[in-house]
């Protein structure tokens, strides 16, 4: 098991700070996913943490930089683009290379190729490989050195429905095992069920970092629907404690206040209840609440 820990990381173009001063910890057992905008600074954050870009800070992989492994397949495996091979070799091929660098037998080759449904193409020319074929390839490379730690960025790129569905049971298999994941997705769905903890970034700056459920009921644009007879009465009291009250087909929707305060609101003026809802937040409303001060023009910049 490996503990990730970022510590600093940040990275200038130009003018530009595209990654500002980030900190982290991704922990074993758990599928930690990372989310930001266009240009917000995700790929850039995951080329520094596998030292492929010079900036500031470090990351440690159980105390360790990613280039003082000495079998770094062994350690970390890594997915940070669609199709990261030689289009012409075959894809059994592409893997034995990497096998071979890393002191991997031929035997994990074939073990990672059925694993991830590739294993009727292994003579297949990746070149000619769809996109979802190429991330399978890729997520294949990733898992040779059966490692411990897994970054990925935009894995489900390409893929099916059904391919989304099996790289979601794998991932949360893989965790379950003890490894520690590290997931970028523009998939908000997906990730709500896929990851147990949230790294979110705007701009390159750290704007949210814990487990989902946290950062869901952090979120504004949670309520609770508030059926009540006595609505005139209750009205005015939630309202004095700070709710912000609007009323959608006879129901109060009550913002800013959660079910307890509410009912014990309630009870304390004498208002009958006949129904209290909590209505939670999604994983999308959430992200586009907190990135809403973040979001970049789209036209362009590091994904």
């Amino acid at each position: 098991m490996a503990l990730i820990e970022a510590r600093g990381l940040g990275k200038t173009y130009g003018a530009k700070r595209a990654v500002d001063d980030l900190s982290f910890v991704v922990r074993p057992g758990s599928v930690t996913g990372f989310l930001g905008p266009n240009g917000s600074g995700k790929s850039t954050t995951m080329r520094l943490m596998l030292g492929l870009d010079n900036g500031d800070g470090s990351t440690t992989f159980d105390g360790r930089r990613f280039g003082e492994l000495e079998h770094p397949m062994r350690h970390v495996g890594a997915l940070l683009e669609a199709k990261p091979f030689h289009p012409t070799r075959h894809a059994r091929d592409h893997l034995r290379m990497l096998a071979a660098s890393n002191r991997i037998p031929d035997g994990r080759v074939d073990e990672v190729m059925d694993l991830v449904g590739l294993g009727s193409v292994a003579k297949g020319k990746p070149g000619k490989f769809s996109l979802g074929m190429g991330q399978r390839l890729g997520l294949a490379a990733a898992l040779l050195g059966n490692p411990h730690t897994l970054i990925l960025d935009e894995p489900s790129n390409g893929l099916d429905p059904q391919g989304i569905h099996w790289l979601r049971d794998l991932l949360k298999h893989l965790a379950g095992e003890g490894r520690a994941v590290f997931v970028s997705s523009h998939l908000l769905q997906e990730m709500a069920v896929l990851a147990d903890q949230l790294v979110v970034i705007g701009r390159g700056r750290m704007l949210a970092n814990g487990a989902v459920s946290e950062f869901i009921s952090r979120s504004s644009l949670g309520a609770v629907e508030v059926r009540s007879p006595d609505a005139a009465v209750l009205a005015p009291r939630l309202t004095a404690l700070g709710a912000e009250l609007t009323s959608e087909g006879g129901v109060l929707v009550a913002r800013g206040l959660t079910a307890e305060q509410i009912g014990d609101e309630a009870h304390a003026v004498g208002a009958r209840l006949h129904q209290l809802v909590t209505r939670q937040a999604t994983l999308e409303e959430a992200f586009l609440e907190a990135t809403g001060l973040a979001e970049e023009f789209r036209g362009g910049g590091e994904a």
